[in-house]
């Protein structure tokens, strides 16, 4: 049996991921230090998943980890841009240093390939839209530098060591389970969560900056198929859905949903959020053109009916 390892695969995308790996028949091990990972994620998967305990900044642990792997995926990281800026020494040793440590770990183990998970933040406020994967980067903060840092090593390691890479640039992904309680927890759950609780969501800036949403169910298609299909193997790709939705627009559908008027309180603009993010998703397609993707919408109303029947299992998310 083909067995994975999912490093973060207690967080959002990593446990999707490894409960679908699950489903299809593949041994799923999971390298978490529950920093931000949830065994209770895994609830209907627990017997087919092996769960280790461990941080990756410590190779040797990274590496016993991954001990008869055939596919790493990659997901162990400080995701929030405002905590990388607020901790940038710390999140480095998280987000570079720790995949330092799993591509050596995947090339002392023999490890096939490993898949990366990159961002589109690492194309910064480039004025051109929309962001396709030949662009020059141009981070414009330290989460982003991390990952193109993370992404250079992975074309390295490849060039000198033969590890098979595939870079997954995420724009923004979303859907059930995502936490929606803390500073730095992702757009949509804080908001639907919000208008559940009849409070109105914060938005920093005008609301006119834009974001291009994928679903859940997309991206973990799409990492099947990367993990496990040789025309990825190299590959730098735009994982998003090719449409830019507006914050404002984002609240209006929520609201429409629910049969309620919501009325955003707008704050100052953080530092290192970006403008403007769409993905040219022309190589996407390209690479997977029987893949059935969930619009916007139904994936946006699936997501809130999951949180509406669990409402009781949050407090005030602000």
């Amino acid at each position: 049996m083909t067995l994975c390892l999912v490093t973060g695969g207690g967080g959002f995308i990593g446990s999707h991921i490894s409960r679908r790996l699950c489903a299809q028949g593949y041994q799923v091990r999971i390298f978490d230090n529950g920093s931000t990972g949830d065994k209770s994620r895994l609830e209907e998967a627990q017997g087919a998943v092996e769960w280790i305990d461990g941080d990756i900044r410590d190779f040797d642990h990274v590496s016993a980890a991954a001990k008869n792997a055939e596919v790493i995926f990659h997901f162990a990281a400080v995701a929030s841009v405002q905590q990388c800026i607020s901790n940038p020494l710390e999140t480095h040793s998280v987000n570079v240093t720790g995949t330092a440590h799993v591509l050596q770990a995947a090339v002392q183990n023999n490890v096939r390939r490993v898949l990366f998970a990159s961002s589109s933040a690492v194309y910064g406020d480039a004025p051109i839209s929309p962001k396709h994967e030949a662009m020059h980067p141009a981070p414009i903060s330290p989460y982003a530098v991390h990952k193109l840092a993370g992404e250079y090593y992975c074309s390295v390691w490849s060039r000198l060591y033969g590890l098979e890479t595939v870079l997954l640039r995420y724009f923004n992904v979303f859907g059930p389970s995502q936490n929606p309680k803390g500073a730095y927890s992702a757009v949509i759950p804080k908001f639907i969560m919000a208008a559940l609780q009849d409070q109105p969501p914060e938005v920093y800036g005008d609301g006119a900056q834009s974001r291009d949403f994928i679903h859940i169910d997309n991206v973990t298609d799409i990492n099947l198929l990367a993990a496990f299909s040789p025309i990825f193997c190299g590959k730098t790709i735009n994982v998003g859905s090719g449409e830019a939705i507006t914050l404002n627009q984002l609240i209006h559908f929520i609201g429409a949903y629910l049969q309620t008027p919501i009325q955003p309180i707008y704050q100052r603009a953080r530092s290192g959020d970006i403008k403007e993010s769409l993905a040219d998703i022309t190589l996407l397609q390209s690479l997977t053109p029987n893949l059935s993707t969930q619009s916007f919408q139904s994936g946006l109303e699936q997501t809130i009916a999951w949180y509406r029947e669990r409402i009781h299992n949050y407090q005030d998310v602000r």
